[in-house]
């Protein structure tokens, strides 16, 4: 269905509320629309470390698109074709992982935005479908562009890339950020250095007037987060959801014989 404006995750945020988002690794159209219908406001499809590819993220989103879920993309890498070709698919988010300075901030944000504001070659295939001639006018404040933060040398920078124009906020990885810091890579991390690191960039974000977001294991930690001001939670992905349940269900059932 057609996107109203502005994106409904933006009104959101506007009125101080936190966006709960999903996490889509499965390569499935069914697994993708079961989750649009649970209630999240986002679901992100993972280009990254999930199974899926370009050929699958298709279907998917237009799966999501039976419903008021908005999609996000994280892709692959920071590189220009493969965020405008999501772009282009239905994202109206990108996740940008590993960005580490300011320039790869910019060369992030420029790949997401048409000119003046970057340099996002022109040809949305299936958003102009979906919005006409009017794509063009308001693609800037469809897409929202989050930048993650997932390494020692980003933590350091973290003043730089968040004050960067254009971007909407940052996606914290815990594990990559935990392995950068020296720490066993693991959502839902507790050692207190590492905590201290995910309140700076927190507090980082909120003092430049952009996002925080957080990927997190649990509902108890997603709450955490957003009592810390997070205002982009991720709890759960479909396979952690699916490999929780399947193991409650046969772990019940063989307690009982």
């Amino acid at each position: 269905m057609s996107m109203t404006l502005p994106n409904p995750l933006r009104e959101i945020w506007r009125r101080g509320g936190t966006v709960l988002n999903g996490w889509l690794t499965n390569p499935s159209t069914w697994s993708a629309e079961l989750m649009a219908h649970a209630g999240f406001d986002s679901l992100t499809l993972d280009l990254q470390h999930g199974l899926l590819d370009y050929s699958i993220a298709l279907p998917m989103v237009q799966a999501i698109d039976t419903t008021a879920t908005i999609p996000f993309m994280r892709v692959p890498w920071n590189e220009p074709g493969g965020i405008m070709k999501a772009l282009d698919m239905g994202a109206y988010g990108i996740i940008c992982p590993m960005v580490n300075t300011r320039a790869e901030a910019e060369r992030f944000i420029g790949a997401c935005r048409y000119a003046p504001h970057g340099y996002r070659s022109y040809g949305p295939t299936r958003m102009a479908l979906l919005h006409g001639d009017d794509y063009l006018a308001n693609a800037d404040e469809l897409v929202i562009t989050l930048a993650m933060i997932e390494t020692a040398e980003a933590l350091e920078n973290v003043d730089a890339i968040i004050s960067t124009p254009g971007l909407d906020g940052i996606y914290i990885g815990p594990s990559d950020l935990g392995l950068s810091l020296g720490h066993f890579p693991r959502v839902d991390p507790t050692d207190p250095a590492l905590i201290a690191a995910i309140d700076r960039i927190g507090a980082s974000a909120r003092a430049h007037g952009k996002i925080a977001g957080m990927h997190t294991g649990s509902v108890a930690y997603g709450r955490q987060m957003v009592a810390k001001g997070f205002q982009f939670v991720t709890v759960h992905s479909d396979t952690s959801l699916l490999r929780t349940a399947a193991a409650a269900v046969t772990q019940e059932f063989k307690a009982a014989h």
